[in-house]
């Protein structure tokens, strides 16, 4: 099961050819792909053009959905930026702490194309792609 994050559907949705988006295109109809709230969001709100949106909302709505915040998930989201900043590093956005945790959580890779998500793989243990 992978959790592709907006970074890479963002790129998709805007048609880029770069190695992410052709990981994304490769993993398709072989691996279980998953998205979730956090994810709609920052990939849905993007969109200027009616039709492209709802095309994007379309193909999002077909794969499975999660919830990617839940109690649990905002605690271990907090401990995990703490144990960072203790490390010299600071996220910028805590969406991406919570993304990540999620999936440290639920033993689930990640596909992106987010630097930050590189410090989490480096001193938290997510699975990336």
């Amino acid at each position: 099961m992978i959790l592709v994050d907006s970074s890479v559907w963002i790129d998709f949705f805007n048609g880029k050819d770069l190695f992410h988006v052709n990981k994304l295109y490769d993993l398709l109809g072989k691996e279980i792909i998953i998205s979730g709230d956090l994810i709609w969001v920052e990939v849905l709100q993007g969109f200027k053009n009616d039709s492209h949106f709802q095309l994007a909302k379309k193909a999002l709505e077909s794969l499975p959905y999660y919830n990617l915040c839940s109690k649990d998930v905002a605690l271990f989201s907090a401990e995990n930026y703490r144990i960072l900043r203790k490390k010299g590093v600071t996220i910028r956005k805590t969406i991406d702490v919570i993304i990540g945790s999620f999936c440290i959580i639920n033993d689930i890779r990640l596909l992106h194309a987010d630097r930050d998500f590189e410090y989490l793989t480096n001193y938290l243990g997510l699975k990336v792609v």
